[in-house]
């Protein structure tokens, strides 16, 4: 019952990462869009960046997901099938993937991973008088 636990644990956080990839760079577009000063915001940026670039990295060299990795092991050793599992992790997974061809995925992780790179010159993110340690400076002040 523990790794079924700990390996839902790890499907939901699987979705927020893809989550935090996907709805951030809508964010990004839609608030470049509606001039949203927040989505410049340097650190929310580079993160975002850093989170797809190891995605597009992964399947560049052909490496499978660690999360996924740590899922199915978890699985295993709780006695589920790998697709299987609790129904909260049926659902979380089956929110996240689908079956197709491997090749596309790939073709798909990279072209987001270049999107976003695209945002990130397009509308860079800036370290501007609204970051939280200047707020404070100039609170002191």
């Amino acid at each position: 019952m523990f790794y079924a636990l700990l390996a839902d644990l790890i499907v939901a956080i699987h979705l927020a990462y893809v989550s935090y990839v996907v709805f951030g760079e809508l964010a990004i577009l839609v608030g470049w869009a509606m001039r949203w000063k927040w989505v410049r915001n340097f650190w929310f940026r580079v993160t975002h960046l850093v989170a797809i670039g190891f995605v597009a990295f992964e399947t560049v060299i052909g490496m499978e997901c660690p999360l996924t990795t740590w899922e199915a092991n978890l699985r295993q050793w709780a006695g589920q099938p790998v697709e299987g599992g609790t129904f909260v992790g049926r659902l979380l997974h089956n929110l996240m993937f689908f079956s197709g061809p491997q090749w596309v995925f790939n073709v798909c992780y990279i072209l987001i991973a270049l999107l976003v790179a695209g945002t990130f010159i397009l509308v860079p993110p800036t370290r501007g008088a609204s970051s939280p340690a200047r707020l404070r400076n100039a609170h002191a002040a």
